[in-house]
């Protein structure tokens, strides 16, 4: 099979085209996604992921990139969602889980009117192995400028991440720090629609940065150790998806579940493994 798998990396552009779309998402979504995880805004990423749909159909019944559209989309929800919460009792995630059905619920109905079901599931679910060198380009744009991103204002990220109300002592403009992410966030979760789709996206974001806290408690570790995953795990899914014939966002998603469950079982400072040993070694003392 992983002869096969190589031919076939080897021969057919679409999968190459596939595999390195794939390792970048992976990449990408493990550094945004450690930066989601350390702020408590896990749900805000779903919201997100769930509000580019509307903006993907508008774009392509206007003929423009669906980048453009989905970016506005997501960009708004994010505005909406805060403006809820400022300017009413409601919580936080009371707003983002109205925002984001709301615009998800709008998002399918445009698309029943733009295009089939049958392109409504690849964006839903994702269809990687169908990625089209402009995706890949679109990618690895997106990639560098969060790289660029994080690399610039990391000490900024890290110290508003960690207290923001010292960040915001010290001068730094949290507000701006925050919707920069959510933009960038924003952009990761659109670039990954080819990938794994709107409803698997939060997964990709979320469980590759949740395996790397679990091993490590400093963030540069953190986010290497969370890109690492994010790569290994799209290597790995579209292998057994290109083998199998497999939805690609769901093997993809699977894999990277595996090794946060294998990290939540073994890992030596949080696994459930050895904490078991250390109450065991606390009774006999």
């Amino acid at each position: 099979m992983i002869a096969n798998f190589i031919d076939g990396l080897i021969e057919y552009q679409f999968l190459q085209n596939a595999l390195f779309t794939s390792v970048i998402v992976g990449i990408v979504s493990g550094i945004i996604g450690s930066f989601i995880i350390l702020r408590g805004m896990s749900l805000m990423g779903d919201a997100i992921s769930h509000a580019v749909l509307p903006g993907v159909a508008v774009s392509y019944m206007m003929g423009m990139n669906f980048m453009i559209g989905a970016s506005i989309f997501g960009m708004v929800a994010a505005g909406l969602i805060g403006f809820v919460t400022q300017k009413s009792k409601i919580k936080s995630d009371t707003s983002i889980g109205i925002v984001f059905s709301s615009f998800f619920a709008l998002g399918i109905i445009l698309i029943s009117f733009a295009e089939s079901s049958t392109d409504l599931n690849h964006i839903l679910f994702g269809n990687v192995l169908a990625v089209r060198p402009s995706d890949l380009y679109t990618t690895i744009g997106v990639a560098v400028a969060v790289i660029l991103f994080v690399a610039l204002f990391y000490k900024e990220l890290l110290v508003s991440s960690f207290d923001p109300v010292m960040a915001q002592a010290y001068g730094l403009k949290v507000q701006v720090i925050h919707y920069a992410l959510m933009f960038f966030l924003t952009l990761v979760a659109v670039s990954s629609l080819q990938t794994v789709g709107t409803v698997l996206v939060i997964a990709m974001l979320v469980t590759p940065a949740a395996t790397a806290y679990l091993l490590t408690d400093k963030l540069s570790v953190m986010i290497v150790i969370a890109s690492t995953i994010g790569a290994i795990s799209a290597v790995v899914g579209l292998f057994f998806s290109y083998s199998y014939n497999l939805a690609s966002g769901a093997t993809i998603v699977l894999t990277s579940a595996l090794f946060f469950i294998i990290a939540f079982i073994f890992s030596p400072k949080q696994g459930i493994v050895f904490k078991r040993k250390e109450v065991l070694i606390v009774e006999e003392n």
